[in-house]
């Protein structure tokens, strides 16, 4: 009929508040490491490439540690490494992170070892009982998948700083190491250390 207006349908609007697109979804994981070091981007460039053309598990967790931050990457012993290879034979120890020395073992095992970094002395203890110490792409030419190699890492909760974490101090079944000035008979010797001062921890 002239001068009927026809029905319009509504648009249809997305609801509002609702991230369609994941524009704003953001991983916490990291994907590069924070150092700088040409030595170390070149060691993920290697293992981002073995782990994207390869099967093996392996190298997408040693890509994954090599991104790691230092506290995540702990040091481990000569005896650490000594007692966790003790039953593989034929197999080499790959720690992403550093292999330090230990004054307190006498006698060292012939270890084959893989490494971020081996200090001086580890070094000298490692070659001399008639081991080997490979670089990680040393690793990589000879065991591309990982295979008959064993990855180690060191305990993360052997920082002092740890030792301060938790329950406040002198609280009730709190072990938690106090931040004290000094360890003597006037610091921190009451309440919490002694039956006769409340309780003891």
């Amino acid at each position: 009929m002239p001068g009927s207006v026809e029905p319009v349908e509504p648009v249809r609007c997305e609801p509002y508040a609702i991230d369609l697109a994941h524009k704003h979804v953001k991983s916490k994981n990291r994907s590069a490491p924070k150092s700088d070091n040409v030595y170390l981007l070149l060691l993920v460039k290697l293992f981002r490439f073995l782990a994207r053309r390869t099967d093996s598990n392996f190298n997408k967790v040693v890509l994954k540690r090599l991104y790691m931050s230092r506290v995540n990457r702990p040091p481990v012993s000569l005896s650490r490494l000594a007692s966790l290879t003790r039953n593989i034979s034929g197999n080499t120890a790959v720690v992403i992170g550093t292999i330090t020395d230990d004054e307190r073992m006498e006698v060292v095992p012939k270890l084959s070892v893989a490494a971020l970094h081996v200090t001086k002395g580890a070094r000298a203890r490692i070659l001399n009982a008639g081991g080997e110490i490979l670089t990680l792409d040393q690793l990589a030419l000879r065991a591309p998948t990982g295979s008959n190699c064993v990855l180690l890492r060191g305990k993360r909760s052997a920082r002092e700083a740890v030792k301060h974490f938790g329950r406040a101090p002198g609280t009730p079944n709190s072990h938690t190491k106090p931040y004290v000035r000094s360890k003597g008979r006037k610091f921190e010797r009451a309440r919490g250390r002694r039956a006769s001062r409340g309780y003891k921890n």
